[in-house]
Formats: structure tokens, sequence, C-alpha cells
């Protein structure tokens, strides 16, 4: 969590002294990374590794220019059900793009069900019922992004994904109305509206149950809209609202039967509304407590926000989370490890085994959107190049411009398995101060499956 925020990564919440814990953190992480790559320069026979890396990416790296391009992709996927792809920016288009394109073709040649992002529950779920065609037909994606107003709503509201959700649309038309491809979030930032989506779904579903989530959320509702505010109470000492929370989670499973004999696609989200809720209460509640505690509450809900998904699906497809690389790459394979922080890349592979892929996203360099500082402007910024011996200098070094590589046995044990810094940007930056504390230490072949890289990037296009 504290390298994370350091890195513009985890949102809000911090208090003073958190952040400067952080920074430290992150100072000692620039460390850590120049501590290896003096390691390697020192010892015999290892001054050539990063060429020999290089090597290895210019014999594998197979260039990027169109979707059958993504075929050796499709074919390490194989019948893998989760499919992890990740993003070294929020701000970048191209990492947007080509996921839609390898989500858009494990749609159509390998039945996946679902697409879920690192965006709230609530405004993706509008999303997922405008994809399946079950609201109003006057209504428009375009105007769903606009009703978008939690920062950083250009994350999801932008053109790439516009482009997407339009593609679902019209895909779903020609399909069943249970076999329709689904849309979701991940997040649990928006658990005010989750809260609010609850007590309205109860108020319909089940009068008594509304009663008791009406009673059990009062701790809670002191907190809105903004549930960071219940962080710095808690610094404070203020009463803990776990109880409330939990209460209304097993109020919704105590009442599943007849909940979901009424309408099992309303209840399912009611109930994950619940569990957002309730993963927000406990992340909030723990980030007083620093260390990686907050961090993992929020990895644990991403990763069994997946798994209910998959199981909501009836088995009958896989899904594809986006994310930024810090969750979706094996923490394990990081200094993040040390740290003690989990990520959905780590929980799946425990959990699923062969049955996920992990696909990470890198630059060299080019324009991104993000904001200074958390709910600042949002603006074009121009990334520096990479860090000499990072795992984007080597790729530039190897005259990447787009390219695709999939990791194979030999390479986890190669060059291109040492540790180096790989560059990870959140929604906050500033290119003044970009440096090392902007690379995350990582094992490149250990903590992805695949890579996929751009040399230059151009930044997103938010929906006016």
């Amino acid at each position: 969590m504290l390298a994370a925020r350091a890195l513009g990564v985890y949102p809000d919440g911090m208090s003073t002294r958190q952040i400067l814990i952080a920074l430290l953190a992150a100072a000692a992480l620039a460390a850590f990374t120049d501590i290896t790559d003096a390691r390697q320069a020192d010892r015999p026979g290892v001054d050539n590794r990063a060429e020999r890396a290089v090597e290895t990416i210019r014999e594998h790296a197979a260039p990027l220019n169109d979707e059958a391009d993504l075929d050796p992709l499709l074919n390490r996927i194989g019948d893998a059900r989760l499919v992890l792809l990740g993003e070294a920016t929020h701000g970048t288009s191209e990492f947007y793009t080509w996921r839609a394109k390898i989500s858009r073709r494990l749609i159509e040649e390998k039945g996946f069900a679902f697409i879920v992002v690192e965006g709230d529950w609530t405004p993706c779920y509008r999303l997922n019922l405008y994809v399946k065609g079950l609201l109003d037909e006057a209504t428009t994606a375009r105007e769903i992004m606009a009703g978008f107003d939690r920062w950083p709503e250009w994350m999801w509201a932008n053109e790439e994904v516009l482009e997407l959700i339009e593609w679902l649309h019209e895909h779903n038309k020609s399909l069943p109305a249970d076999e329709r491809v689904g849309f979701y979030g991940l997040d649990i930032y928006g658990a005010p509206e989750s809260k609010r989506q609850v007590l309205e779904y109860l108020e319909e579903a089940d009068e008594e149950a509304a009663e008791i989530a009406m009673h059990s959320y009062s701790c809670m509702s002191a907190y809105a809209p903004d549930f960071s505010v219940y962080s710095r109470a808690m610094a404070s000492g203020a009463a803990s609202c776990e109880a409330g929370v939990v209460r209304v989670v097993e109020t919704l499973r105590e009442r599943a039967d007849d909940l979901a004999r009424q309408d099992s696609k309303a209840f399912f989200n009611a109930k994950q509304n619940a569990y957002t809720v309730k993963s927000a209460e406990r992340h909030h509640r723990n980030a007083v407590r620093g260390g990686a505690m907050s961090w993992n509450d929020r990895a644990r809900h991403f990763h069994a926000t997946a798994v209910r998904l998959l199981e909501h699906h009836e088995n009958r497809g896989g899904g594809v989370v986006w994310a930024h690389n810090t969750h979706i790459g094996d923490a394990r394979a990081t200094s993040m490890s040390a740290q003690g922080m989990l990520n959905i890349g780590h929980l799946a592979r425990d959990s699923h085994g062969d049955d996920v892929v992990s696909v990470g996203f890198g630059m060299g360099g080019g324009e991104l959107l993000a904001g200074r500082g958390w709910g600042d402007q949002v603006r074009t910024m121009t990334s520096a190049p990479p860090i000499p011996n990072s795992a984007e200098d080597l790729f530039r070094r190897a005259g990447v411009e787009r390219g695709l590589i999939v990791f194979d046995d030999a390479m986890r044990d190669g060059p291109l398995s040492d540790i180096r810094g790989h560059r990870a940007i959140g929604v906050t930056f500033d290119p003044r101060h970009e440096s090392q504390r902007n690379y995350v230490p990582t094992n490149l072949t250990r903590r992805y499956d695949a890579f996929i890289y751009f040399d230059e990037t151009t930044p997103l296009r938010p929906v006016r």
C-alpha cells in the first residue's frame, strides 16, 4: 500500500504521517533497485546480462500491428478461464485499445462471458445493463458515462471504453438474454452509492430486510458521501461500523433463496453492492494502521469479485480483468511481496492455477492523462524516457516499437528474469519529479505470462 500510494496508484484516506511513510518506502524501493543493479554489475560475467536480455527480446518479441498479431497470446491463453490484462498507467490510450482488442477476441473465439474493470461496481453495472439491452432504448452509453461523477471519472468515461461498450452492445444483440456478455466493476471506492443501491433494492424486495439494513447502515451513513472520512474518524478513536455492514451481508445470505427466486440478477447486484460496502469499511478502517492491511483488503475484494462473477455466469465462459499492473502482475515477483502486499495476480494464481494468464503492459515514453494530485484537474502529461536498465529500457534498446512477448520456461530463468525496475504510474503523476519511485523492482518473467510494450504512447480521450 505504501509504495503504491507514492506512485499515485493508491487513492485516498491517508494521514500526513502515512503519506510521509509512503514516500520513505518509495525511496527504499529506489535504493533496492540501485543496489540490485550494482550487484549485477559487480558480479563476474554479469556485465552483459542486460545485453543478453535485450537479445532475448529481439529474438522473441513479435510486432503488434493488428489483431491477428495477437495469435501467440491467444495460443498461450488456451483454455484459461481468467485473463488479467494490466496497464502501466491509468491514462494511456494504447493500453485500453489493445486490452479491448484482446477482450473482443476472447469473447468471439473463446466464449468469454464478462469483462470486469478497476472501476466502481454501481456505474459499471449501469453499463452492464446497457450492453445487455436492459435499459430504455433512448438511453445511450455516452449519457451513462456522463453520469460518472467520482474522480478519476476519466479512467472509464473515455472514448476508448465507449467504443468497446458499443461493440458489446451490438455483439449481444444476436445472443439469447442469458448468454449476453457482461461489463462490471471491481473497486470499492463507490461504496456510498453501493449502500444506497442495497437499501433501494430491499425496499422493493423485502421490507423487513430493508429495515434491518437501514439500521445496520446507520453508522456508515454518518460518513457519506465520502467514506475516506471514516478513516480519519478511526484515527481519532471513533467506534467501528464493522458489525453493521457485516449484518447486511448476513441478512442477504439468510434470505438468499427467496430473494433469488424473485429476481436472481437483481439479487446478485444487491449482494455485490453489499460486499462492496463491507470491503470498503474494512479497507478504510485498516488504512489508519499502516502497513499492507488496507491494500490487501482491496486486493481480496478484487479477487473475490472476479471469482463471484465466474460463478454467476455458471461456468459457461471465462472472464477478463482490466486493472493496473500493480494489481494483475503476481506480487510475489516484485518488491511488493517484501512489504506483505497481495494482489489479484497472486491470489488468482493460488486459487485457479493454470486457469489464469496475466499480461503486463509497458511504455517507453509519450503522453498520458493524470492529475498532479488526488482530485486535481486531469491533464495531458509527458513521461520521461525509461531509467537505465529498467524493463522498459531493455525493450527500447531492443528496438521494439509495439510488440508482444510470451514468456516460456527458458525465459523464466534467463537474463529477462533479473530484478529490474518496471514503470508504474497511477492516476496522480508529476512528470517534473518522475524518478525511480515510479518503478517497481520486478522479475518480469515471473510477474506475468506475457508482456506488451509500446515505445511511444498517446493519452486517453475523455468523454465530453
